[in-house]
C-alpha cells in the first residue's frame, strides 16, 4: 500500500511539473512574439481632449457676468450661464470656445469666448491605464509625449514580484495591437534604450514572474 500511495504521488509530482513548464514556455512565447513599441518621436503633435471631471474656466471678453469656472458632468456636458447644455467631451477647448460664441450670440453682441481647462482628466478612452504588478496601479490623463519611463515614475515602479521585461502595451489606437516592453532593463538597468512613447488609450500590462 506504501509503495503504491509513493508511485501516484511521483505521478502528480511528474505532472505538476510538466503543467509548471507548459505555462512557463507560453508565458515567454506570448511575449516574445510580440512587435517592439516603437520609440519615444520628438515630432509627434496632441491637442488635448476634454472628458468629465474635468474643470472649464470660461471668459467672455467684456462680459465678466458670463465668465466662471464649471466642472464638466458625467454625461460630458456643461450648463453655465445662459447655457442649459453643451457637449464638450471629445472636444478641445477651442472647439468649446467657438460652440459657446454661436449659442451666446443669440443674447450677446459679436461674443468672444476664450476657454481654458484645469483639472485635467480627459476622455476615458484617451487614459493610460496601468494594471498588473506596478507599486500604484491606476488610470491617468495623457500628456504630450508621455512615456512608458513617466508612466512608471507616476505608478512608483514595480512591484518585487513583477516581470517588467515581459510587460507589454495594448495599442487602443491601432485595433489593440500589442507591443512588448522591457520595464526591467528601463527601470533597474538604466537602458534608456528600453523607453518608449506611450499613445492615447495605451493599456500597460506587467505580469508577476513565475519565479
Amino acid at each position: 500500500m506504501l509503495k503504491m500511495i509513493m508511485q501516484r504521488a511521483a505521478r502528480i509530482t511528474a505532472a505538476l511539473g510538466a503543467l509548471a513548464v507548459v505555462t512557463v514556455v507560453a508565458g515567454c512565447a506570448s511575449s516574445e512574439g510580440l512587435a517592439t513599441a516603437p520609440a519615444v518621436s520628438s515630432q509627434r503633435d496632441y491637442n488635448y481632449i476634454i472628458g468629465p471631471g474635468d474643470t472649464i474656466n470660461i471668459m467672455v471678453w467684456r462680459n465678466p457676468d458670463l465668465s466662471m469656472s464649471v466642472p464638466v458632468r458625467p454625461d460630458g456636458k456643461l450648463s453655465t450661464a445662459l447655457v442649459d447644455e453643451l457637449v464638450v467631451q471629445g472636444k478641445t477647448s477651442t472647439q468649446v470656445a467657438r460652440d459657446l460664441e454661436q449659442v451666446l450670440s443669440k443674447f450677446v453682441r459679436d461674443p468672444v469666448v476664450t476657454v481654458i481647462v484645469n483639472g485635467f482628466v480627459g476622455p476615458y478612452s484617451e487614459q493610460i491605464r496601468v494594471v498588473g504588478e506596478a507599486a500604484k496601479p491606476q488610470a491617468m490623463p495623457f500628456k504630450n509625449k508621455m512615456t512608458v519611463l513617466d508612466v512608471m515614475i507616476a505608478t512608483g515602479g514595480l512591484t518585487d514580484f513583477a516581470d517588467g521585461n515581459a510587460a507589454r502595451i495594448i495599442r487602443a489606437s491601432e485595433g489593440n495591437k500589442q507591443y512588448s516592453v522591457r520595464l526591467k532593463d528601463l527601470i533597474k538597468r538604466g537602458d534608456v534604450s528600453a523607453n518608449v512613447e506611450m499613445r492615447p488609450g495605451d493599456i500597460l500590462l506587467i505580469p508577476q514572474s513565475l519565479f
